[in-house]
């Protein structure tokens, strides 16, 4: 069938009407204020002057599964195919601060990620890898302190300073409230830990980004461009706000903030957004933070193609639309992109999968000649006409964020929860009554769809996995000193007690070989469990 001519086609996935022509009269007013050149303020253009001539963007393949061993073995291949950083992802249980024997982790032990128990595993998984050379970003929340204490004491064993390490920690916990759900404590004492973090790796790994503010998830849950690049940004000033209250200056520890999108198909729209993203936050952290240091007000982000996009149908056409927002996310200048594999909406990615997307990142950069120039969408009439929209539509959403108190405020009230549940609503109606067209799904759909989903290779968890991960923390248990891990925790409780940074608690508890579930529960017992509240 074809596409009916609905009105809907003209505007873009955030609802912003497109014109049939954009002229020079959709220019900003003032293109040296707004635009300036690449490398320089307000960065619309880019965060280096050459963007990709002097350096490509990571390639940052996001994986893990299993034990430590399946996912080091997932690593080491995608190495050996050209991957140039490691992203990792971590089980439920591990994500969740509970131990893979832990009655609530039944079922979920290495599912959609590695299962990590005791600095013993986080060996295991960069085993035989130079972490000290390979920049890793660690897609972890609630127990980022946790699992950034591992990699420290993993590098130690060594013989690698933490200054000598490069890579990112999430440790954005706003967004988990507002649309992941792994969170553990209530949003204040768990604002106190990512400033923790924050303050310790200004200290002790200033290489590692402490803070990877994510708009990833939330468009992943159903936000709107625009509510992505709002709530990302709003969330961003409270982690700003946080530190600067702890006695932090802003230009001490923002050059160590990144940020992580979402890139969808709606092509301009997606490099818009990117472009948007930089002039406000150089704008918010000159005028707002009064930042000086020019890395302070450079907006670095991680890009990866929409998960929420793939479909089942036809798994195949997924390779296309994850060529296309690639494409969205290098012409929006990211410094890292991950590419989707086909198969991502039927299970965790096969190798030949994952190889294929990496393929995409590769043919991008050594074929397309996109990364021969920078910004070569800036002065695209409809592109700059774009970014002033999104930049104005965002703005408005900040301030409604201000006039609630805040990011937090705005969290705990259900604003920003709400939000973006009826723009997902409203985005599932487009589909289902023929407004928004999806290749497969609802435009030109056939059986023959089907029978290619039915070819995949579904990857299985083996069921062995979590028996043998209980068994090695049985024996972890077992080959330590308990007096020492006893007191490592009681003293991580009394501190959390006080106003003291928790890190170094934290580290000293890793060292001794406590769990991830150990540590997670001494801090429970003074911070308590954050429960959603539910309205009907």
């Amino acid at each position: 069938m074809s596409a009916p001519p609905h009105e809907s086609r003209f505007r873009t996935g955030s609802g912003i009407p497109v014109k049939a022509v954009y002229t020079a009269a959709d220019r900003p007013s003032d293109p040296d204020t707004a635009l300036g050149d690449p490398g320089e303020y307000p960065y619309t253009r880019g965060i280096r002057p050459g963007t990709y001539r002097d350096r490509l963007w990571t390639m940052r393949q996001y994986a893990g599964f299993g034990s430590a061993e399946d996912a080091n073995a997932r690593f080491r291949y995608l190495i050996a195919n050209g991957q140039t950083g490691l992203s990792v992802a971590f089980d439920l249980p591990t994500q969740l601060g509970l131990d893979s024997d832990h009655p609530l982790a039944e079922g979920e032990v290495g599912r959609v990620g590695v299962a990590i128990d005791t600095i013993d595993d986080m060996e295991r998984l960069f085993e035989g890898i130079p972490i000290e050379r390979v920049s890793t970003s660690m897609t972890i929340n609630a127990t980022a302190p946790i699992l950034l204490a591992m990699v420290q004491v993993a590098a130690e064993r060594r013989g690698v300073g933490a200054a000598d390490l490069r890579g990112t920690v999430q440790n954005d916990i706003l967004k988990e409230y507002i649309a992941r759900g792994t969170y553990i404590y209530p949003p204040r004492p768990s604002m106190r830990l990512v400033t923790d973090v924050v303050e310790y790796c200004r200290r002790a790994l200033p290489r590692w980004m402490a803070v990877s503010v994510s708009g990833y998830h939330m468009r992943e849950a159903g936000a709107t461009a625009v509510q992505e690049l709002a709530f990302t940004i709003a969330d961003a000033i409270a982690y700003g706000e946080s530190a600067v209250s702890r006695g932090l200056d802003f230009d001490e520890f923002a050059p160590q903030f990144s940020f992580f999108f979402a890139v969808h198909n709606d092509l301009l729209e997606e490099i818009a957004k990117f472009r948007a993203a930089r002039r406000i936050w150089a704008r918010l952290a000159r005028e707002r933070f009064g930042a000086r240091d020019a890395r302070s007000m450079q907006l670095r982000f991680h890009a990866q193609t929409a998960g929420s996009t793939l479909t089942a149908q036809f798994p195949d056409a997924n390779v296309v639309r994850v060529a296309l927002q690639a494409v969205a996310a290098v012409l929006g200048g990211a410094q890292s992109v991950h590419t989707n594999s086909k198969d991502e909406a039927l299970a965790i990615p096969s190798d030949e999968a994952a190889r294929l997307a990496l393929r995409t990142q590769q043919i991008i950069a050594f074929e397309s000649g996109i990364a021969a120039t920078a910004d070569p969408a800036g002065g695209s009439f409809a592109v700059e006409a774009l970014t002033d929209r999104l930049e104005a539509l965002t703005l408005e959403y900040l301030e409604r964020v201000e006039s609630l108190g805040g990011m937090v405020e705005a969290v705990e009230t259900g604003f920003a929860q709400k939000e973006i549940q009826e723009a997902a609503y409203a985005y599932q109606r487009s589909i289902e009554n023929g407004e928004r067209g999806v290749v497969g799904v609802n435009r030109y759909a056939s059986s023959a769809d089907g029978d290619a989903a039915h070819r995949i290779s579904i990857h299985r968890l083996d069921p062995a996995v979590a028996a043998r991960q209980i068994d090695r923390l049985s024996t972890a248990r077992a080959g330590r000193d308990a007096a020492a891990v006893g007191r490592s925790l009681a003293g991580l409780e009394s501190a959390a007690r006080q106003e003291s940074n928790l890190m170094p608690s934290i580290v000293e508890a890793v060292r001794m070989r406590a769990s991830v579930g150990e540590i997670a529960d001494a801090l429970r017992n003074v911070f308590g469990e954050h429960r959603e509240a539910v309205t009907i």
